[in-house]
């Protein structure tokens, strides 16, 4: 084999391969002449097998372009590591695609992947947004509510403050209030009755409540 330039490029090689030789040659004399970095045996090898790896690849991938790739980095890692195929264990169109597959599970791994994260942000700016516009919303609302229980007489927004916002029950209420519990009952459903007129008069949908 001949040697590389210092960039690591193969260095020229002007003994070239008589078209009759390529045509007769075997797939392990190719390789061992792409080992001598001879890029016609290199073509030969991509004319014989480029059509197989490339139809594999497109069974896994679906995909004429992600396919294209895989056969331009198998040929490509054929060129650089030729000395890695043995053809003791098998033919060279059998390692070219057992490479191919690999390199194509790769790349359907990679691309799904990828998508899920796509869909995982688009889902998160989706939910951030749909928070945001609710977050907006109520704090409107609660705007809303609180002018709307500046309106109520005194008896009925002390029974729902107590009730609602406290988080009291009707007889906890009538105890604070010192009132009975049905009239603590009255005062209250009397009173979310004002606040879903106001609520609904403010142009707050269903009244909010």
């Amino acid at each position: 084999m001949t040697g590389r330039h210092p960039e690591g490029r193969p260095a020229p090689n002007n003994d070239r391969m008589r078209p009759d030789e390529l045509t007769h040659a075997s797939d392990a004399m190719l390789v061992v002449a792409i080992g001598r970095w001879r890029q016609e045996a290199l073509a030969e090898a991509y004319r014989r097998h480029a059509g197989a790896v490339f139809a594999l690849a497109s069974r896994v991938l679906a995909s004429k372009n992600l396919a294209e790739e895989v056969v331009q980095e198998v040929f490509l890692r054929l060129w650089h590591d030729a000395d890695r195929f043995d053809p003791e264990r098998g033919s060279l169109r059998s390692w070219l695609l057992a490479q191919a597959h690999g390199r194509a599970v790769d790349m359907l791994r990679s691309e799904v992947a990828r998508k899920n994260r796509e869909e995982k942000q688009h889902r998160v700016r989706a939910e951030s947004g749909y928070d945001l516009e609710h977050e907006v919303w109520d704090l409107a609302v609660a705007e809303h509510v609180r002018d709307a229980l500046d309106t109520l007489p005194v008896e009925e927004r002390r029974a729902i403050e107590l009730a609602y916002f406290k988080g009291l029950t009707y007889r906890e209420v009538a105890v604070a209030l010192d009132q009975p519990e049905g009239t603590v009952k009255s005062r209250i459903r009397a009173g979310l009755k004002r606040l879903r007129e106001g609520l609904v008069a403010a142009g707050v949908e269903g009244g909010g409540l």
